[in-house]
């Protein structure tokens, strides 16, 4: 399949930054006296839209969160961000060998993105061509801002590859009739092992994985 669009994640895709945000939300959460780990936040928030995440906050909690708790979070992921963000390891070679339009598709909102692209050294790459949950009604693991994406991008949905994650994401891809790719680099995702997703360890692998497909 030669595709027509190749459609990257963000952050843990493009970006090394789901430790720092779920280290900084664990935080976040135990000042408001809601315990839960960095590992289970990546657990229940990998790859969910902040509606979603508030969501199970609140649920969590048995009460309305402070007013405050997104953009206290918001501050100090960013104040994190500048110290210690780095890109994906070998994102710019795979970036440099994939021949094909390429756009950025988030959970995450317009201003993270864009932040975290910038501290990368990777928002060149991408132009305007950044897409977020903020766009569309509902996030991940609902197809429609992948959809949105494929719109925008003037691509058919079966012609279109994802690169993800998560399990959110996954889902969100096969939803909309495109190909997933599952970068699991770190930590085994069991739920993506299991399933028929292909999955690769290594940005350097994936322009060769692209052309075999």
């Amino acid at each position: 399949m030669t595709p027509d669009l190749v459609i990257f994640d963000c952050d843990g895709v493009l970006v090394d930054s789901e430790v720092i945000s779920n280290s900084v939300l664990s935080e976040s959460l135990e000042a408001i006296g809601l315990n839960i780990t960095p590992e289970v936040c990546m657990d229940l928030f990998l790859g969910k839209s902040w509606d979603y995440c508030f969501q199970v906050i609140k649920k969590r909690l048995g009460t309305e969160p402070p007013r405050t708790l997104y953009e206290t979070y918001m501050n100090e992921l960013f104040a994190q961000f500048e110290k210690t963000l780095k890109p994906i390891e070998d994102i710019q070679f795979a970036l440099d060998n994939i021949p094909y339009p390429k756009c950025v598709a988030s959970s995450g909102p317009h201003l993270k993105i864009n932040k975290t692209l910038s501290i990368a050294g990777l928002m060149e790459r991408f132009g305007k061509h950044l897409y977020s949950a903020e766009d569309v009604k509902f996030g991940k693991p609902a197809p429609d801002l992948f959809l949105h994406a494929a719109m925008k991008m003037k691509a058919t949905p079966s012609k279109t590859l994802v690169i993800e994650d998560s399990t959110a994401g996954i889902e969100a891809a096969y939803s909309a009739g495109m190909t997933p790719l599952a970068f699991c680099s770190k930590k085994p995702n069991r739920a993506i092992i299991q399933s028929e997703t292909i999955v690769f360890r290594s940005m350097r692998e994936l322009p060769d994985l692209i052309n075999r497909l």
